[in-house]
């Protein structure tokens, strides 16, 4: 696997970005336990100009700060008070582009994250939602800011490439807050992935 480097994250189009993440493989090492997901659903929010982002009209605070650092950041917030939820931060420095990593495919490291998740059999509830993909994979609200060209989290291709029909575009999950902005076909999935949360209703427009 190669990990994915820079030139990846600090592109200007969040919504391409976040269509390529599809097919690619979230690993996290931690001490000696290696956990790893393929990436089958994602959010793209485009900052400034996106009602459903936490950085809507340039707003900066101590949470969402983290989403103005260069493209290759981790941005991990806490949802409802429960969920820690990974986002990949992406564009240049002072740019509060991000991208919500919502599902994984398991790959390595299942017994790991079943410890983790508390769950005794691996179905598709282990890494099905942006809340149990974290829980899974070991990632809280502590690796805000963690550089993922690093070891202990990071993104990288394995050569899979999903065929352009297999990828999915629908408007983002929750955001209804968002007026018009909520209608934007931001989510890619991974058709037919049994791993891919939400209503399947919402499955349309291929790309």
């Amino acid at each position: 696997m190669k990990k994915l480097d820079t030139g990846f994250y600090n592109r200007a189009d969040v919504v391409k970005i976040a269509k390529e993440l599809i097919g690619k493989v979230l690993v996290t090492q931690f001490g000696e336990v290696i956990t790893s997901g393929r990436i089958v659903e994602t959010e793209a929010y485009a900052g400034a100009i996106d009602r459903a982002s936490h950085a809507f009209g340039g707003r900066r605070t101590n949470r969402t700060e983290v989403m103005y650092q260069p493209g290759g950041t981790a941005y991990v917030y806490l949802c409802y008070g429960i969920h820690h939820l990974f986002n990949v931060v992406t564009n240049q420095k002072d740019i509060p582009h991000a991208i919500l990593i919502r599902a994984v495919d398991p790959i390595q490291g299942i017994n790991a994250m079943l410890e983790r998740t508390g769950k005794k059999k691996a179905d598709y509830t282990l890494t099905k939602g942006p809340g149990n993909v974290s829980k899974a994979l070991g990632i809280h609200t502590g690796h805000t800011g963690y550089n993922l060209l690093q070891e202990e989290i990071y993104i990288a291709n394995d050569d899979f490439t999903p065929g352009k029909k297999d990828i999915i575009a629908t408007p983002r999950i929750g955001v209804d807050y968002a007026g018009e902005d909520a209608k934007l076909p931001y989510r890619f999935i991974l058709k037919d992935n049994p791993y891919v949360s939400g209503k399947k209703a919402n499955h349309s427009m291929s790309l």
